[in-house]
């Protein structure tokens, strides 16, 4: 199921994709309330009380068409945000995928390479990426995103795919000036504001028949830099979750931002370092599109 995150008014309202691509049932609707119990749908909320027990529930509706016809909107005339507009944190996998590090003369690490992300930074598949004119370079990484399901702490390999609640599309966009300038250290440039477009989907794990068979491709203003395939991940989804796990509590909602595949913004002639004005497009095979323009934001450092 594909459960998305749109704006209804004042509110932010989730909805499920049906099956034509082109049509949305919006879950606040009256006829929807016996799945919701009279609540205002918030995926977070739902993914917390356990997601695929709710989605075999609007399954059922879906399939019986207990639904009344007004609770169905088209995908076009809708603002989408983030599916889970303020996750608590994202955790992200750095040097993660071979032919990245391959392109890069990196050596492969021997364990996974953590940082993380304040929830603060997300934002939707359209809305703009803020560029603070004082960071320097600034980069792109398209890449997968898991949702966690459930809390993870000192979970093992073999237990990790149960914390799954779907995969979504990610743009890990990256103050690289400031990351060379703090020697390394990914503190400052992974949380400039408005610098984690997810979206638009959370499309639960139980369609994602193999999460290492993705293409993940991204381009800007038409000019394709990166096209790579999940299948060059180092560490797999079911290590990050484990290590991560060991490292602090993954709690419901949380994302893990598994890396990105070769095509950075250093490794093109011209350079590629994002700037305002243009449009950056990820698309991750099956799983849809962000579509952001770059914009100026305001200094990040003073």
């Amino acid at each position: 199921m594909r459960y998305l995150t749109f704006e209804k008014g004042s509110e932010q309202i989730v909805g499920v994709l049906l099956d034509d691509s082109l049509s949305v049932l919006d879950l606040s609707h009256e006829s929807c309330r016996d799945i919701m119990a009279g609540q205002c749908p918030n995926l977070l909320e739902m993914v917390k009380a356990g997601l695929p027990l709710m989605t075999k529930k609007i399954k059922e509706k879906i399939e019986g068409r207990a639904y009344d016809q007004n609770a169905i909107v088209s995908l076009d005339s809708l603002a989408i945000c983030s599916p889970i507009p303020l996750p608590g944190k994202v955790v992200g996998a750095a040097y993660n995928f071979t032919d990245a590090l391959d392109e890069r003369s990196m050596a492969y690490p021997t364990e996974p390479v953590i940082f993380i992300r304040s929830g603060n930074t997300v934002i939707g598949p359209n809305d703009p990426i803020l560029i603070p004119p004082d960071v320097g370079n600034v980069g792109y990484e398209a890449e997968l995103a898991v949702i966690i399901g459930k809390r993870a702490l000192f979970i093992e390999p073999e237990d990790a795919m149960d914390h799954v609640a779907g995969y979504t599309v990610h743009n890990d966009i990256s103050g690289s000036g400031m990351i060379k300038e703090d020697g390394g250290n990914f503190v400052r440039g992974k949380n400039m504001p408005a610098s984690s477009p997810l979206g638009p989907f959370l499309v639960t794990a139980d369609e994602v028949v193999n999460p290492y068979a993705i293409q993940i491709k991204l381009d800007v203003d038409g000019r394709v830099l990166q096209n790579g395939r999940t299948g060059t991940m180092l560490f797999k989804v079911a290590e990050l979750i484990s290590y991560i796990s060991k490292q602090m509590p993954l709690e419901p909602g949380d994302i893990i931002a598994t890396g990105t595949p070769a095509g950075l913004a250093m490794m093109h002639q011209p350079t590629a370092w994002l700037q305002p004005g243009q449009t950056v497009r990820v698309e991750l095979e099956g799983l849809g599109v962000l579509n952001n323009p770059i914009k100026k934001g305001a200094p990040f450092l003073e």
